[in-house]
């Protein structure tokens, strides 16, 4: 009997924290709300701030996050390296744009000349791109490390700009 209670109770405890890292899996790349505040964090830290521009129908941008970004997100380096969110253009909710307007995610992309989905741009605090960005998916083999590079990029145009610490 006594056999037989524990070995439910770990199973309930393996089913638990399964869940629980399933649900932090899931989560994907957070999404803007207040690019300002996103942009203090990243200053603070002195790191470049990723915005990934995505649209709902797009299959290339369900795949960059399946397989690139939020396995990127997961990795506790990435942490000090980069900070990310994401833009979902065909939602009509409202975020905070570097300047304190309520904007939507799709005026955004006008500002920045994008028109296809997934873009990622690597900015600084005021939202000025700090390197080339990167249009779509083409070999998604090589994409983490395409990303790779344009960090290293966008970082040390950022510490050449602000002189980071």
């Amino acid at each position: 009997m006594k056999h037989s209670r524990c070995k439910w109770v770990l199973l309930l405890l393996a089913a638990a924290l399964a869940s629980s890292a399933n649900a932090g899996a899931q989560k994907g790349v957070p999404l803007a709300r207040d690019l300002r505040s996103a942009a203090d964090q990243a200053e603070a830290a002195c790191i470049p701030l990723l915005l990934e521009f995505a649209a709902d129908h797009c299959e290339y941008c369900v795949l960059l996050e399946e397989e690139v970004l939020k396995p990127m997100l997961l990795d506790r380096d990435y942490d000090r390296r980069v900070l990310v969110r994401k833009l979902t253009i065909d939602q009509p909710a409202r975020l905070r744009d570097f300047d304190g307007h309520r904007v939507t995610a799709a005026q955004l992309a006008e500002r920045y000349r994008i028109s296809v989905t997934p873009t990622l741009i690597f900015v600084d605090r005021r939202g000025h791109e700090l390197t080339e960005r990167m249009v779509g998916v083409t070999t998604l083999e090589f994409y983490a490390g395409y990303l790779d590079r344009a960090l290293d990029s966008a970082s040390e145009t950022l510490l050449e700009r602000q002189r980071c610490r």
